[in-house]
């Protein structure tokens, strides 16, 4: 029950929960109060002293906001409501005080530094501090740490607010970094000087308020004004984490969170905000065409003749969506290979994802039911490399209180959990239990991929839908694949998954599907952006758009659909995906019904009206899928490489070189005890 109390900040009079703290009630108010440590998602430090308020009666000094709760202020002598001041001549002058103290050990390398332009310190140093410094003794310096490939350091620059040892242990869940010595030798290290060994590590560049935590990759290549912003989304894993594109001129020179708390709150993997020098390898700018066994290059008239040449001769067709398809290419591939009498298919990791069954194929629970759940079980799926921002989302519930359970192999995910065991009879052995006590909680049981590869895929997910009915939970399928869902959604599978798709099929229409391989005979059309797998046993190749170069929709794990906008150009000659599908239709003289994104994207929902509602989760109408046989194998997870699971982390070097480092970290021989 909230517990309401009123409250005067700066003459205004409001009423705020009592367990808020002044700096959050301030918020409500609409009054900015500044601040270095404090952040709404970490544990309270109260150690950098910028958030000073008045209040008034209370004692005779500023009070940190940030650590007092308003149940903690006293009434006023005849109950009235507390008054708090926010730009009194007290808190103006502590706040130049605080100011002043945090520039005593502070270099002056604003103009070299890599956060100039966005630094916290920089922007709070002109609007609370003063402009001279009294100051005169020699400044402390502290030697750079070495935390690896991603974050570089300049820590003579740290105002030890603590955020990023805050964020490491509570969020990321490794405890490699701390702050040592005390008073004027106090620094933030990390210990036995080990590289941090965690794949959300990059979120500590956002949260470091100065100079002292920036990107490796990003420093020094472009200044924050120089660069057009653009709001979209990632499709490195299937969670449609919310991205900034920041791009200069053509290229794409990073990558940021945006907010958003029903997916990935502020966060975001190393592999989504580090992955751009991929899309600048290994591009595929211009068509080719196979010639006695070798690919030349084509004319966009030549390689379009001949794919619409090789499907008019075709007597089954078949297409392949790939994993970071957008919708609307899906859709179209579908369109046109349909009316050709052929077959598509989007399950290319031959996951048993029921056609048609919403429920079956996403579950109905939301990422946010995870907040508030006190079971979660998970089967045959390891969310820290499958969707490390979701599991930084479990780890939450876990501290919290909530139970968490494994079926599969055991791994690291930042928390403890139950291990149930790693193969199906464990699986069948949770379905034998009696769950009173899971009822009456709510809970969430989350599949994962790899557990529905197998033969017995079909098996598992029923027994997966068993187990929510039984304990009257939500479920959840985590998919790994960012264009799964939407195609699903458009219907692009085929009865009888890849086999019966592929089977007997002459010609092959491959969209971005790098991850299969595809036998000596049919003749293959390589859509797609980079040079990968898909390319090199192809015989016609159009060069497509990558997902930071068109305008798309992409469905996340939980059905919502969400835009990603077009950031920048694709590269040579290269086209929209959607755009390349139009006009081979129209070279086979069956001409796809729309001239335009906008028209492709009516005629796309009124196929699947859900689609139109963009940043909202549907209600999926609960549908169990009929039970199968358990087959006796072990569950294996569906990612194996979290660095290299798609071509553009392929064709980046900076992944390869995380991938290698991670497998040098398995294989390091351990002293003996």
């Amino acid at each position: 029950m909230s517990d309401l109390r009123k409250i005067i900040i700066d003459g205004n009079e409001l009423e705020v929960d009592g367990a808020m703290t002044l700096i959050q009630a301030c918020e409500q108010a609409g009054i900015e109060v500044p601040r270095f440590c404090y952040h709404e998602r970490l544990s309270i430090a109260g150690n950098c002293r910028m958030c000073l308020v008045e209040v008034v009666g209370g004692p005779p000094k500023p009070a940190a906001s940030c650590a007092m709760q308003v149940r903690d202020l006293r009434p006023g002598p005849e109950g009235q409501p507390p008054v708090v001041k926010t730009n009194s001549p007290m808190v103006k002058k502590a706040r130049e005080g605080v100011m002043e103290f945090l520039l005593i050990n502070h270099p002056l390398d604003c103009p070299i530094c890599d956060q100039g332009g966005e630094c916290d310190l920089q922007d709070q140093a002109m609007a609370y501090g003063v402009d001279f410094s009294r100051f005169r003794e020699a400044k402390r310096a502290v030697d750079d740490l070495d935390l690896g490939p991603l974050v570089e350091t300049h820590m003579t620059r740290c105002i030890s607010c603590t955020r990023c040892v805050r964020f490491t242990t509570e969020v990321a869940g490794i405890t490699q970094m701390g702050q040592t010595g005390r008073g004027e030798d106090a620094e933030i290290t990390s210990y036995l000087n080990q590289t941090l060994d965690s794949n959300m590590q990059g979120n500590i560049i956002d949260l470091c308020p100065v100079g002292a935590l920036v990107s490796k990759p990003y420093a020094f290549t472009a200044r924050p004004w120089e660069l057009t912003k653009t709001e979209s989304i990632d499709v490195m894993d299937a969670l449609g984490s919310n991205i900034r594109v920041d791009t200069k001129g053509r290229e794409v020179m990073r990558f940021l969170p945006r907010n958003h708390d029903g997916v990935n709150e502020e966060w975001i993997s190393d592999k989504t905000r580090f992955v751009w020098d991929g899309l600048r390898r290994q591009r595929l700018d211009r068509p080719y065409v196979r010639e006695d066994g070798k690919l030349r290059p084509a004319t966009w008239p030549e390689a379009l003749s001949k794919a619409a040449e090789a499907l008019k001769g075709a007597k089954k067709p078949a297409g392949l969506v790939g994993d970071l398809a957008p919708v609307e290419a899906a859709f179209s591939l579908k369109t046109m290979i349909e009316g050709l009498g052929g077959n598509v298919e989007c399950r290319t990791d031959g996951a048993r994802l029921p056609a048609g069954n919403r429920s079956g194929y996403v579950g109905n629970a939301s990422i946010e039911d995870i907040d508030g759940a006190k079971f979660i079980q998970l089967i045959g799926t390891n969310p820290s490399d499958e969707a490390p921002v979701l599991n930084a989302r479990i780890r939450k519930a876990y501290l919290a209180g909530a139970q968490i359970g494994l079926v599969g192999e055991a791994v690291d995910l930042t928390y403890d959990y139950a291990h149930v065991g790693t193969d199906r009879a464990a699986l069948q052995g949770l379905l034998d239990k009696d769950y009173g006590d899971v009822r009456d909680a709510p809970s969430v049981v989350i599949v994962g991929q790899g557990a529905l590869q197998e033969a017995d895929g079909a098996g598992v997910l029923a027994a997966a839908m068993k187990l929510a009915e039984d304990t009257q939970s939500k479920f959840m399928v985590l998919h790994t694949a960012a264009g799964r869902v939407g195609a699903m959604d458009v219907g692009a599978v085929t009865e009888g998954g890849m086999d019966a798709a592929m089977d007997g099929a002459d010609v092959i229409w491959n969209l971005g599907a790098d991850e299969v391989e595809i036998a000596d005979g049919p003749f293959v059309i390589y859509q797609g952006s980079h040079g990968d797998r898909g390319a090199h046993r192809a015989d016609v190749i159009l060069p497509g758009a990558a997902y930071t170069e068109e305008n798309g929709l992409f469905v996340n794990t939980e059905g919502r659909p969400q835009l990603a906008l077009r950031a920048s150009f694709a590269p040579g000659e290269a086209k929209e995906n959607w755009a390349i599908l139009r006009a081979v239709s129209a070279e086979l003289g069956a001409t796809l019904p729309w001239d335009s994104l906008p028209q492709l994207r009516q005629a796309l929902v009124a196929a699947v009206p859900h689609l139109v509602e963009i940043d909202t989760v549907p209600g999926n109408t609960w549908s169990a899928v009929a039970p199968g046989k358990l087959g006796d194998a072990s569950f294996r997870y569906a990612v194996r490489d979290f660095y290299l699971s798609n071509p553009i982390a392929r064709a980046s070097v900076l992944m390869a070189e995380l991938s290698a480092n991670a497998k040098a970290r398995k294989e390091r021989p351990m002293a003996a005890e």
